[in-house]
C-alpha cells in the first residue's frame, strides 16, 4: 500500500483529475479519497486575510565599535 498526497481538480460534473507519480503501474487500483470541505482557493484566501504578526521590538542602541563576537574572545581558552 502506498500513500500519495496530491492536488486534484474537481469539475462541476464531479469528475476528478490528479497527477500521480510515474511509478504507479497502469490499470485499476483501489483508492481511498479524503477531501477537505473547502476548495484550495478558498483556503488560500482565508490565509491571506490574516493580519501580520506584531512582535515587540526592543532597541538598545548601536553595538560598540570594538565588540568582537568571535568564539575566542567570548569564551577564551577556559570555555572550550
Amino acid at each position: 500500500m502506498k500513500s500519495i498526497e496530491t492536488i486534484v481538480t474537481v469539475t462541476k460534473e464531479g469528475k476528478m483529475t490528479a497527477q500521480l507519480p510515474l511509478d504507479i503501474p497502469e490499470g485499476e487500483h483501489q483508492v481511498v479519497i479524503v477531501i477537505d470541505e473547502q476548495p484550495l482557493a478558498k483556503k488560500l484566501e482565508s490565509k491571506q486575510k490574516r493580519l501580520p504578526l506584531n512582535f515587540p521590538v526592543d532597541n538598545y542602541g548601536s553595538w560598540p565599535e570594538n565588540l568582537s563576537l568571535s568564539r575566542e574572545d567570548m569564551y577564551g581558552d577556559w570555555g572550550r
